[in-house]
């Protein structure tokens, strides 16, 4: 990823910049990504009946489009969009030492840690209202 450029803050907001200066380089680093990727997963991972490490796969049979979804989903692409990092480089760029990509995770995992604290909460209400 480093080698890429994806951690690069200032190359992904260009790839993400359709209407400006758009800077396609991004799209061939993906476009190769998945002719790596694509054999090894039609040819082994596809056919497993089952995962590797558990007995079931655990998908989601959740098929709404609710404020929760479209919500996280906004808020995710808007601090993609303001940071140019998104959070698999951005564990990636910690290599680099950059205080910045620190700060990000830092930031990310806070994130992470309040909606999961507010999840629990609005979950105990729920439960002590319908008592």
């Amino acid at each position: 990823m480093m080698i890429s450029g994806m951690v690069d803050p200032a190359k992904v907001i260009g790839f993400l910049n359709i209407f400006g200066h758009w800077d396609p380089s991004l799209a061939f680093v993906m476009g190769g990504a998945l002719m790596v990727f694509a054999p090894g997963y039609f040819l082994l991972v596809k056919k497993q009946p089952k995962p590797v490490l558990a007995e079931t796969f655990c998908l989601s049979n959740n098929t709404q489009l609710d404020k929760k979804l479209i919500g996280g989903s906004a808020l995710f692409g808007i601090g993609w969009g303001i940071a140019g990092i998104c959070p698999g480089p951005a564990i990636t760029a910690l290599g680099s030492g950059a205080p910045v990509v620190g700060l990000f995770v830092l930031s990310m995992v806070a994130g992470m840690f309040i909606v999961n604290v507010l999840t629990e909460k609005k979950a105990a209400f729920a439960l002590r209202s319908q008592s």
